[in-house]
């Protein structure tokens, strides 16, 4: 089993930044892939960014998202600036095992842009 769980959601204002993380814990020896997704209300869950060999972004957040893993402790997170109401989401962190390429979800978090 593993498990996923992120923190750092809540709620912020346009323009304004936020930290996600994700630790991950349990029976997981390499991890071929880690990332966030989203999902806003009525519409299908996104990429926001990805780590494998490299570094893969969502088009709606380039330049203003950075993802970054800590291997050591199996931990992703998320920085987000320049936020803005079209950010407004339940986020997921995810994991993709590697060699059996079992995937792993976390329970979600949720971030709220308003004013």
């Amino acid at each position: 089993q593993v498990q996923l769980v992120e923190s750092g959601g809540g709620l912020v204002q346009p323009g304004g930044s936020l930290r996600l993380s994700c630790a991950a814990s349990g029976s997981i020896f390499s991890i071929n892939s880690m990332g966030w997704y989203r999902q806003a209300p009525g519409k299908e869950r996104e990429l926001v960014g990805i780590i494998t060999d490299r570094r893969t972004y969502g088009d709606s957040v380039k330049g203003r998202f950075t993802i970054s893993r800590d291997n050591a402790k199996n931990t992703l997170n998320l920085q987000m600036n320049s936020l803005n109401p079209e950010d407004t989401a339940v986020y997921y962190c995810n994991v993709v095992a590697k060699y059996t390429y079992d995937i792993y979800w976390g329970q979600g978090t949720q971030v709220t842009v308003s004013s």
